[in-house]
């Protein structure tokens, strides 16, 4: 079966429900996934729920209720019969229902998100092209490229007038001591989180009031470029992206505001918005801004950092996929990172690959949490885990032994 036969089962599965319970994952891309996906079923008259979640169990799933898992589910082989699935992580989950872009050869890991996959499903339910701007979430946040099924969806947008494109600054934030003082994607050392080193940058940019954007852009380089890699400094200004149906245009703000507002508890905020409804959009300003400055004091106060093993705790279990991707992003090194945190009995890991890698992460920290008694998978370069903190000593001893931790 081909990509689009999986779309169109899904797609006519779907359109003959009532209501459809919908699960996503609580990042950039599957809050945008779920919000393609409910947007796409209220245009079909087609009533929903939608709950956004950091993990899903079969267990929380009600039999004989429609159900679709975005961003969710593909690493589940006991999901119950009917489930729908639209997702892009390592497939585990063989139902009939499941659209995974790695299921028909494509390198989901670059070149289709999962927001990506449930725009494909959207449009087999309707003219819903206006949506394509959320992928733009899936794309970015996921650290993706525009090429492949990315590149075609975005050309369609650009086409439609939908996304427009043009160069500057990619730093995010409301003015420009947020965008310094909070940034983490990219993590900028030693001005990130410090209000006097950004005063310093402001005020040495400036002349008679304004702002040489030339001249801080010279200055970051010049204050960053011995701690970080490359990329660091090449994600400083390039592209961005205009969604010009959204409330934020602003595509990289977006995914940053809507990922954070996901990670810290504030899903249906994050999903609303996604909807374009603009009542909460200064609540998920403020919320992506205490998410983004709790990453950055978890940063400072790393506890049970093993720099050379590049095992680290986090006290906040809300941080620790950020935490993990700036070490792994921002910081030069060539070894995988792992951030646990701790929530009563349970630990939940968040791993990372340098780009430079060739291990294939998910599947080994799928195999090491299994083998521990929990849960993982994910993507080559990004995975995750859910153990038993009792059985944190062996997991962690287990990819040592595969050259991981």
């Amino acid at each position: 079966m081909s990509l689009e036969e999986a779309v169109s089962r899904v797609a006519q599965n779907l359109e003959r429900q009532d209501f459809v319970e919908v699960y996503a994952h609580h990042d950039a891309d599957g809050i945008a996934a779920g919000s393609i996906l409910c947007s796409a079923l209220f245009r079909r008259g087609i009533r929903f729920r939608l709950r956004i979640l950091d993990r899903i169990s079969p267990v929380v799933i009600s039999p004989g209720i429609p159900t679709a898992l975005c961003d969710l589910g593909s690493g589940l082989a006991d999901l119950p019969e009917g489930v729908v699935v639209i997702d892009h992580h390592m497939p585990r989950f063989e139902g009939d229902l499941h659209v995974n872009p790695r299921l028909h050869g494509i390198d989901a890991d670059r070149e289709l998100s999962s927001s990506g996959t449930a725009y494909l499903v959207a449009r087999e339910l309707g003219d819903n092209r206006d949506l394509a701007g959320l992928v733009m979430l899936g794309i970015i946040g996921d650290d993706q490229d525009l090429s492949g099924m990315n590149l075609e969806i975005f050309n369609e947008a650009m086409g439609e007038s939908i996304i427009s494109l043009n160069r500057g600054c990619r730093l995010v934030g409301r003015d420009l001591h947020e965008k310094l003082l909070c940034s983490i994607n990219p993590y900028l050392p030693r001005i990130s989180g410090d209000e006097m080193a950004v005063a310093d940058l402001i005020e040495t940019s400036s002349r008679e009031g304004t702002i040489e954007h030339d001249t801080l852009l010279s200055l970051l380089v010049m204050r960053i470029s011995l701690f970080v890699p490359p990329r660091t400094l090449n994600s400083l200004y390039g592209e961005r992206y205009s969604l010009d149906r959204e409330l934020i245009s602003d595509a990289h703000t977006f995914t940053a505001v809507i990922d954070a507002c996901g990670k810290c508890g504030k899903g249906g905020l994050a999903a609303s918005l996604c909807m374009r409804s603009p009542e909460g959009t200064s609540e998920a300003w403020d919320a992506a801004q205490g998410h983004r400055w709790r990453v950055l004091q978890n940063l400072s106060a790393l506890s049970g950092g093993d720099e050379m093993q590049h095992f680290y705790e986090v006290e906040d279990a809300s941080v620790a996929s950020d935490v993990a991707d700036v070490l792994a992003r921002n910081i030069i090194q060539d070894h995988p990172v792992l951030v646990s945190a701790r929530d009563n009995d349970l630990c939940y890991i968040s791993a990372r690959t340098p780009h430079t890698s060739d291990l294939n992460l998910g599947d080994m920290i799928h195999e090491v949490a299994v083998q521990c008694g929990g849960l993982g998978g994910g993507h080559r370069t990004r995975a995750g885990a859910t153990i038993s903190c009792s059985r944190i000593g062996e997991f962690r001893d287990t990819l040592e032994k595969m050259g991981v931790a």
